[in-house]
């Protein structure tokens, strides 16, 4: 998935650190937002509710950098030390073992605890796993075998932990310490427990395996990769020979790894596979257990998209059936709302059917189909079931789609209500036995703040974390918090933006501006929420002079199915006339100095940036494109097809809107920045960019990072980009 842009908020998680005091200056800059610790937020890492409701724990950094584990009392906020960092030694070691992150056992007597981790790709989904027993202090090794675990579960009676290991998958008996192989052809293209790029970076699969509700078997993906095709990259800097990195990379219209579901006995023995169709191009996009010791719930998807289907499969048989089909003249989104309830006779799922995304209550056999919640908005996601009450709880883009707000709505889809008020971006977390709900809550312009809710009206219990230090920092800037506004296309559709002024804005006066864009289908950047340190990078500029905008083109999300998928098989086309009306709009205003109008974008919005640059007649004077996609043939196939289809099947559609393909349009300034070590939207986009450029006698300015991945950062990258993108919109804007 390209890099999407969101609020710079993980719902209760952030990093913990300690804040510098208030400084007197008032003013930004590069290295005051990304080397000091001026807009470091405080936070609750791991947090997590405990099985009473009445209590959550989270990770907190105790006396010479040991981690500890406490809980909280929700009610009275009375902390307990429930695990002192310092005792968490392993035998051999001399140094604690630092929680990373970590999983109670059911009686919530033992830890699993994750420590040393290291990234697979982006993400830090290997390291190694402990358990710590609270009555003894004693901590054991998940595994004394060589390798890195990933993926590390306790059964569901507490008796073993299983994990995977090289692409295969293991249990440990948690009494004796024994550990068994339970799956045996792991390699390079074998790929059990765990997950290719493709399938990681787009359905957000990471951990691929699950234990029975009875802990006596596992059900597991098993992928074979072995069709996927090397792509490769060199890294140039740490020796004098170059090294070839290479990563199994499906780009669109390429063949996928074939994937498949697999049952096997804890005890051992050769796994089952189940019976998921003889189309090897399908997608096995969700698997859980479904409710049951002996079925499976798997959601297939075919490779189009367009049609996903919930099927039920006997572990012991692997024969399956289809109970449940979703589908869209476009895409379909898949499902990560399906919940089972009433004792798995019924199942919730979400789906875009009615022209929003929408929940809906389906038998077992999917006969029965009651649409739950309803509105010209989009549900965001279900936070918690209270079968008890007959109670669901979700999140909403509504009522408008720049905020996010909790709502409740009966199992009979009666009385819906919002519960969260404040405008702006709240993100809960509801424990099932409990009457509160942890809040992460932001504004535009406002950093986040933790707080504990009822969930009755929603009333504010206590605050959690404030983040009052950086709050008043953030004051003490004398800036204008973001505007929103909204404008019509000349076709009658309605665009929504936001913009920051300068503080000492005059509206006789003219000011340059620069657009900032993703663009991408279903994301947005026009926001109620705090922004994070591109928010304040904003800031800085307008505070040189700018006026910085952002408006939501269609394809973008919360705005319904056709707003979003307007943009099917053309990807770039109507985004881009939409940016480009955009800034016809803010040349119209008295205040805009139409002749200084420019773009900048990263990944998603590279590709948007580059697009308009090359547009025909383009009203952009300047515009600067990190990590582009330059010609959607060079992306992968998920992604990809999910909205152009293959090369094969929509070759005009890949050609017409590639930036590739229009460079010699340029008629502006243009900077283009990559990292030649992107495993993402690969370096080579740029290189035949350059190529295009040149070949079509274009001048512009560039800059490579050696190394750096999609997000180009690590020691001091993330201050030189900035800096250079200050400079050059400083020089042509």
């Amino acid at each position: 998935m390209l890099t999407r842009a969101r609020p710079a908020i993980a719902a209760g998680i952030f990093a913990l650190a300690a804040l510098a005091p208030l400084q007197a200056q008032q003013t930004l800059s590069v290295e005051r937002i990304f080397a000091s610790r001026d807009f470091r937020m405080q936070g609750l890492p791991a947090l997590q509710w405990m099985r009473d409701g009445q209590r959550y724990s989270y990770v907190q950094e105790g006396t010479n950098g040991v981690t500890d584990l406490v809980a909280e009392d929700a009610r009275t906020g009375t902390k307990t030390r429930l695990v002192d960092g310092s005792r968490l030694v392993a035998p051999g070691q001399q140094k604690p073992i630092e929680i990373e992150d970590y999983t109670w056992s059911p009686d919530e007597r033992k830890l699993l605890v994750y420590t040393n981790s290291q990234p697979v790709w982006r993400a830090n989904t290997k390291g190694t796993y402990y358990l710590y027993d609270l009555d003894s202090g004693r901590v054991t090794p998940v595994s004394t075998r060589p390798g890195w675990q990933m993926f590390a579960k306790l059964s569901p009676d507490g008796r073993r932990v299983g994990f995977v290991r090289d692409n295969d998958i293991y249990v440990t008996d948690v009494a004796t310490g024994q550990e068994t192989r339970l799956t045996n052809d792991g390699s390079d293209a074998i790929i059990n427990g765990t997950f290719d790029w493709v399938y990681e970076e787009e359905l957000g699969l990471q951990d691929g395996w699950r234990w029975s509700p009875d802990g006596a078997r596992i059900a597991f993906w098993r992928l074979d990769a072995s069709r996927e095709r090397n792509f490769h990259w060199l890294n140039d800097t740490d020796s004098a020979y170059s090294r070839v990195i290479s990563l199994r990379y499906p780009k669109a219209g390429s063949p996928n790894a074939i994937a498949r579901i697999g049952v096997v006995e804890v005890a051992g023995g050769t796994p089952r596979f189940v019976d998921t169709g003889n189309d090897p191009e399908v997608y096995l996009a969700r698997m859980e257990w479904a409710e049951s010791p002996t079925e499976i719930m798997i959601q297939r998807l075919n490779r189009h998209q367009n049609k996903l289907e919930v099927m039920l499969a006997d572990a012991r048989t692997g024969a399956s059936r289809t109970v449940f089909t979703d589908t869209d003249p476009a895409w379909v989104e898949v499902d990560d709302d399906f919940r089972w309830i009433n004792g798995g006779r019924d199942f919730l799922f979400s789906s875009e059917r009615d022209g929003f995304n929408h929940l809906y209550l389906v038998s077992r056999d999917g006969r029965n189909v009651r649409q739950l919640t309803r509105g010209r908005w989009d549900v965001t996601s279900i936070t918690a079931v209270d079968e008890r009450s007959g109670t669901l709880y979700f999140g909403a883009h509504a009522p408008g789609p720049e905020q996010t707000h909790l709502y409740r709505v009966k199992l009979n889809g009666t009385g819906q209500q919002q519960i969260t008020r404040e405008p702006g971006t709240h993100s809960a977390r509801i424990a099932t036995n409990s009457p509160f709900f942890l809040n992460t809550y932001s504004s535009a312009g406002t950093p986040p703040v933790i707080r504990l809710q009822n969930t009755a009206d929603g009333a504010v219990v206590r605050t959690l974390v404030d983040n009052a230090r950086v709050r008043q920092t953030v004051q003490s800037l004398g800036v204008h918090k973001p505007e929103f506004f909204s404008f019509r296309t000349a076709d009658g559709t309605e665009l929504r933006g936001s913009m920051i002024k300068p503080a000492n804005f005059e509206a006789g006066k003219k000011y340059p501006v620069l657009m900032y864009v993703y663009g991408g289908p279903g994301s947005q950047t026009v926001l109620d929420a705090w922004g994070g340190t591109r928010y304040l990078w904003h800031q800085m500029l307008a505070q040189r002079g700018y006026v910085v905008v952002s408006v939501d083109n269609r394809g973008t999300g919360a705005r319904g199915s056709a707003f979003k998928k307007a943009t099917y098989l053309k990807l770039g086309a109507v985004e881009t006339a939409d940016q480009i009306e955009a800034a016809r709009y803010l040349a119209g205003q008295p205040w805009v100095d139409a002749t200084r109008i420019g773009i900048w974008g990263w990944s998603y919005g590279g590709f948007m940036t580059a697009s308009a640059m090359f547009a025909p007649g383009s009203p952009f004077k300047a515009g600067i494109a990190v990590a582009p996609v330059v010609d959607w043939s060079l992306y992968d196939t998920i992604y990809t097809e999910r909205f152009m289809r293959t090369p094969q099947e929509n070759a005009a559609g890949y050609r017409n809107n590639a930036p590739v393909s229009n460079a010699a349009n340029l008629r502006g300034r243009f900077l283009l920045i990559h990292g030649t070590g992107d495993d993402n939207v690969h370096f080579q986009n740029t290189t035949q960019l350059v190529n295009a450029l040149q070949a079509a006698g274009k001048q512009f300015d560039f800059m490579m990072y050696p190394n750096r991945n999609h997000g180009i950062s690590g020691g001091n990258t993330s201050q030189h980009l900035f800096t250079l993108m200050t400079n050059w919109v400083t020089e042509n804007l």
